[in-house]
């Protein structure tokens, strides 16, 4: 799609909420956004009442302040959400939705091509190891957003994704996902670090449908997915240059590559690039493609750098392959870098664009934030003069009516809970996958070394074989063990090193330990070695590690052999990683010693259907599983309005970081399976749950927790029949062999013994504003949800793992692990989310609860719809039980009144739409003998007749009584061989339930010049 650029200063945009009330109030009875064709009816997404809650948490009768819900009544303006930055007063600030929604790509399905009849924006983010995976984000006025769907339930149903036999995908799994709209499909392409490389997923039902999955079967980091001017697709990728490669039509598959379009080296010198070069995402605009991009020049911060060029694939179609790319840096300031270009239509046809950019504001994460641009000459500059202060204000650029903009800002991406099983059902949960059959082994091959002459004390090289040119010697100056090594050299090419075949030695399904100890002593600092192998389809790296110059280094990990493997024509290779041009690495001579291959007896866990199957169970969007969960061992319905969290095994401490070369260890907590989290909110955020713990067994651990790789946590353990409460907290440093029992060990000064009692409720209040940068979590506890009890001092600081090992923003869980056996069982009954911390020393306020009770009781039922009036009197029910009892906390009078005030906020956009008489209208212009014509039709799908008025330019022309389903139309003539881009007007008239109603449609024609 080509667009033009304004250059004016952003403007808002108005929709006027008169003129679309009846796709108001489509959109909340029922209908969905897609591409044109028939519409599906859906339940429409709500938070969940609390009703739980209520019945559990509030026991005893009494008010908390002062005043009553009458007589707040007309005081009812409910602040934005936790994680909507939307002033109320037509501004915004930034950093959006305070959580961590990183490597964002936003798409805008423009109101010609929705059902909604304006025009929608959509955002998909980064989410890795959890499950379900890749959110759809939605949104009206590109600030408030909420979640309406997930591209997948699970992204692999192997160990990795779903923490068995000791894999996992820390760091790993889905990563930067790009999101697109093209001719009424949807599309997400994506890479996963650890799951067979890039997938392209599809739909053409973006808030409810499936995905359609395309494995592309090559890794393509950073991938951005582009629909050129004649439709055909690229994908482009990269880090430190830019690459593409095209797709067959169907997107099926990559029919030809482009390797570095353009790198980092042709723009040396630039002051704007350096360090990271990737994140790319590629527009099509006035004639010139851009491609955004992510840059972090030594000494400097993040920032946005975007290239530009009339040719899409640069040196590949340009006359003497020359680099067509020309670079300006276009946003320095605070660190806001990589994302989406996000187009605005304007009345007057203009096209405004902001950025939708990250910033790291860890341990939040990496938040989001919408910068205006200013163009000149072609060139965007973001920001004010390219200043973007943190919390700074910008002009919200999509006005909406009062009442839309209300309720707008009540979405959110975080939400309490009651955990009541009435969320919408999605199709992503009905996903379908094949359970691969346990693999018949041979036995005689595991636990044995495969490698022959694995320690070159044989008193030659062979079986080992040089490839690309290298040269292989007995070295017996310098072994690492034993009496000689391998020495490698004469090398020219990363691939250049010594294999060995291990034709029918590796077996599918097999995981494999491999290693091998590595010296070099002149060369680069440090060098990255692959341990690899070849079977014919493109080198398979199965571990790496660094090796620092001048010292022996052990080299070790472990790979799954796939069952795409060709085993009887494999070779097993000690490399360094490709790469064009050759690095330095390339020609350094190193030794080798103590290579190793040896095969894992497997484990009974294997992948069943009954653990992935759909439970009858159905939790709100705002929640993702630590990792894929096992369906077995949790369920919102063995107990109604509560989530039950059963062990369905026992921690092992044998769990690795798969991602990193020093391969550390993974904590209990880290290797528990169906931990329930959501994103954490700043600046400050408290959450509270109550647990039922009368089902834990001896070794079981359950709680509630602040967590990254660092993390923090209260929990109940349980030891010898006896059940005691207390706080955990792992900081930095991380080491690489841990004793998972002490590091879990429950802190002095925390502790509380719970004797018999059932039931405790515990809260945990988030500070990432005390220092900033840094999370401090104070931990409270709770016997009957009014008296609370701080457990000891605050706990912290957690920040960012500089690893990347997790590489997230900090999540809010809920866990139950066991130690020593399985079977034991806590219930959760309730999650009350809340931004006042008890440490603030703030009153209770009722104030925002009693407006919202008081406003509820103003309205009439009979200017709603039906299932609208149901969902708030539900919520309203809730919120008044609730003001009747008493409060411990303010989570839990902020949860039931954000409740009742999204259900109000959507009465007040329903009860705006008038009725409508539907209607199917369009006009084209036809030549006739050299003439233009306008043509003019209007479709009645009323269930009575109407009365039809067509008018055009050219004139006007009134039908009477035109039946069901019949057409009224008219060719209008122009008197010219040449028409301008116009629009046409349809007014009809009928009759709804007794009373006279028009209906106003435009609908608009191309320019079109007719020969002679």
């Amino acid at each position: 799609m080509q667009v033009s650029v304004g250059s004016r200063a952003p403007a808002r945009r108005t929709v006027s909420l008169s003129d679309a009330a009846t796709v108001l109030l489509r959109r909340f009875t029922g209908s969905r956004t897609r591409r044109p064709g028939p519409t599906r009816a859906t339940r429409a997404s709500r938070p969940r009442v609390l009703a739980g809650f209520v019945a559990g948490a509030l026991l005893c009768a009494g008010a908390v302040a002062t005043g009553g819900p009458a007589q707040a009544a007309d005081d009812w303006s409910p602040r934005s959400s936790y994680t909507s930055t939307d002033r109320g007063d037509g501004s915004y600030t930034v950093p959006l939705l305070r959580s961590d929604v990183p490597d964002i790509s936003v798409e805008r399905v423009p109101a010609a091509e929705n059902d909604e009849g304006r025009d929608l924006y959509y955002m998909i983010s980064t989410t890795m190891h959890l499950s379900p995976g890749a959110p759809i984000m939605k949104s009206y006025d590109l600030v408030n957003w909420e979640t309406v769907n997930y591209v997948f339930d699970r992204a692999s149903i192997g160990d990795a994704f779903s923490l068995r036999n000791g894999q996992n995908s820390y760091g790993q799994g889905q990563w930067a996902s790009s999101l697109r709209y093209h001719d009424g499909m949807f599309y997400v392409a994506f890479n996963t670090n650890n799951l067979g490389g890039a997938y392209i997923y599809r739909t053409d039902d973006i808030d409810d449908g499936a995905w359609q999955r395309t494995a592309l079967g090559r890794g393509l980091h950073d991938p951005s997915l582009f629909f050129d001017v004649d439709g055909t697709p690229y994908i482009f990728y990269g880090s430190g240059g830019t690459s593409a490669v095209k797709l067959n039509a169907d997107l099926t598959a990559i029919t030809q590559d482009y390797p570095n379009i353009f790198t980092a080296s042709d723009y040396a010198g630039q002051p704007f690039i350096g360090g990271l070069f990737e994140g790319a995402q590629f527009y099509h605009i006035d004639g010139w493609y851009y491609a955004v991009i992510i840059t972090w020049p030594s000494g400097q911060g993040r920032q946005v750098v975007m290239f530009r060029s009339r040719e899409l694939l640069g040196r590949y179609t340009a006359a003497g392959g020359v680099n067509t790319y020309e670079a300006r840096g276009v946003l320095n300031s605070n660190g806001f870098a990589q994302g989406s270009l996000v187009p605005i239509s304007r009345a007057d046809g203009r096209t405004d664009w902001h950025g939708m950019f990250f910033r790291d504001t860890f341990p939040i994460g990496r938040i989001p934030a919408l910068i205006p641009a200013t163009w000149s000459d072609g060139w965007p500059t973001f920001g004010t003069n390219g200043v973007v202060p943190v919390d700074g204000a910008f002009p919200k650029p999509i006005a909406l009516s009062p009442a839309e903009e209300l309720f707008e800002r009540q979405k959110s991406i975080v939400a309490s809970d009651d955990f009541a099983n009435d969320a919408p059902h999605k199709a992503y949960q009905d996903e379908q996958w094949t359970i691969p059959t346990p693999p018949d082994l041979d036995e005689s091959l595991l636990g044995v070394e495969l490698l022959d002459n694995a320690g070159f004390e044989a008193g030659a090289v062979t079986p080992w074989a040089a490839q690309y040119g290298a040269t292989l010697t007995l070295d017996r100056t310098d072994p690492a063990t034993g009496t000689a090594a391998l020495r490698v050299g004469d090398r020219t090419l990363n691939g250049s090193g010594p294999n060995q075949s291990l034709n029918g030695k590796l077996q599918h399904g097999v995981t494999y330990t491999v290693s091998a100890k590595i010296k070099y002593t002149s060369g680069p600092s440090s060098i990255r070695f692959n341990l690899a192998a070849d079977w014919g389809s493109g080198v398979q790296v199965m571990t790496f590690g660094t090796v620092p110059v001048g010292q022996w280094t052990t080299v070790t990990g472990q790979y799954t052999v796939p069952a795409s493997a060709n085993l009887g024509n494999v070779r097993f290779a000690v490399e360094t990683p490709w790469a064009n041009p050759q690095p330095p690495s390339s020609s350094v001579e190193y030794l080798i010693d103590d290579v190793s291959v040896v095969g894992q007896r497997p484990t009974n866990e294997h992948p069943t259907e009954a653990e992935i199957r759909p439970n009858g169970s159905r939790l709100d969007l705002a929640w993702e599983w630590n990792h894929a969960p096992d369906n077995r061992y949790w369920s919102l319905t063995d107990r109604d309005g509560w989530l039950r969290l059963t062990t369905g095994k026992v921690v092992t401490g044998n769990y690795i970081y798969t991602k990193l070369s020093n391969r550390a260890e993974l904590a209990w907590f880290e290797e528990a399976r169906n931990t329930l989290s959501q994103r954490t909110f700043g600046p400050r955020q408290s959450a509270e749950t109550r647990m039922d713990i009368s089902g834990m067994r001896d070794g079981d651990v359950a709680g509630l927790a602040a967590y990254n790789r660092g993390f923090s946590y209260v929990a109940v353990k349980r030891a010898n029949g006896v059940n005691t409460l207390g706080v955990v907290n792992r900081v930095q440093p991380f080491a690489v062999d841990l004793d998972q029992a002490t590091l879990e060990t429950l802190l002095p000064g925390t502790t509380v013994a719970l004797g018999d009692a059932t039931q405790v409720h515990v809260k945990a209040d988030l500070d990432f504003a005390a220092p900033t940068g840094q999370l401090w979590t104070t931990f409270y506890y709770s016997l009957d949800g009014l008296t609370w009890t701080q457990l000891g001092n605050r706990v912290g600081p957690q920040n960012l793992d500089g690893s990347l090992a997790h590489f997230m923003g900090h999540r809010v869980g809920l866990f139950n692990y066991a130690t020593r056996q399985t079977g034991g069982h806590v219930d959760f009954d309730h999650y009350l989310l809340s931004d006042t911390l008890t440490a603030q020393g703030r009153p209770l306020d009722t104030g925002a609860l009693d407006a919202a009770i008081g406003y509820a009781g103003t309205l009439d039922e009979s200017a709603y719809p039906a299932d609208a009036w149901a969902a708030m009197r539900a919520a309203l029910t809730a919120a008044t039980t609730a003001r009747a009892g008493a409060f411990g906390t303010q989570n839990q009078i902020d949860a039931p009144e954000r409740a009742l005030s999204y259900h109000l906020a959507r009465l007040g956009v329903l009860r705006a739409a008038p009725p409508q008489i539907p209607v199917t209208v369009g006009a084209q212009v036809r030549c006739v003998a050299g003439r233009a014509y306008v043509a003019v039709q209007a479709r009645n799908d009323h269930d009575g007749p109407v009365d039809v008025v067509l008018q055009s330019a050219y004139g006007e022309r009134s039908v009477s009584s035109v039946a069901p389903g019949a057409n009224a139309y008219q060719q209008f003539a122009s008197r010219s061989a040449v028409v301008p881009a116009g629009s046409a007007t349809v007014r009809v008239t009928g009759s709804v339930d007794g009373r006279a109603v028009t209906t106003v449609r435009e609908t608009s024609y191309a320019a079109t010049t007719c020969g002679t």
